[in-house]
């Protein structure tokens, strides 16, 4: 090779190292949520205590990876088994009381955990427009994304329909996602 050729091969080089290159592409960044739970155990549990400890042990592992998963949401939520309690209840201190152990699913766990972030506890709830029509812009369009134009999400005091998980007959795993999605999609609308 001669002492030009060399100077070709090593100019070419040097604009290679130099020229502008393609941008990358852009990278979908999932932010996960960071929910925690524990369960108040008794020191010496009966029999029937401790199936309802694994019960409720089993439904919350899933609902909090599912929540954890799907959302950036963050809560520390103790659950307890209360035997007084007819199915199950959530509060916004982050407290979830576990009754009857037909009641100890995953559904229920996602339903009452949404209770724990505001649906239905929020101050705010009424004035996002439950008990009616849920106004929140970004909670609006995804179920509209879901569900077609004139989809809307319904609610009262308490509740919201559709995928609330109100009732273990709506439950499958695209409604427990949906779920999930609609209840962060109400924190960012004010919840």
């Amino acid at each position: 090779m001669s002492r030009f050729s060399s100077a070709l091969v090593a100019c070419a080089a040097a604009l290679a190292l130099t020229a502008p290159t393609a941008p990358a592409a852009p990278t979908e960044v999932t932010q996960q949520g960071t929910l925690s739970w524990r369960l108040v155990r008794a020191q010496n549990p009966t029999a029937d205590q401790q199936r309802a400890y694994d019960l409720i042990t089993r439904a919350m592992n899933a609902a909090v990876a599912r929540y954890n998963n799907l959302s950036g949401l963050t809560k520390s939520i103790t659950a307890h088994y209360e035997p007084s309690v007819p199915t199950a209840d959530g509060n916004i201190n982050g407290t979830i009381r576990f009754g009857s152990t037909a009641s100890m699913n995953e559904r229920t766990a996602l339903h009452e955990i949404s209770h724990t972030i505001g649906v239905g506890t929020s101050g705010k709830w009424g004035s996002l427009g439950c008990g009616g029509t849920f106004k929140g812009a970004a909670t609006t369009a995804l179920v509209r994304q879901y569900d077609g134009a004139s989809a809307k999400i319904t609610c009262d005091s308490q509740h919201f329909w559709p995928y609330g998980l109100n009732f273990d007959s709506e439950f499958s795993q695209t409604n427990a996602d949906r779920h999930v999605k609609i209840v962060e999609a109400m924190v960012r609308d004010g919840l």
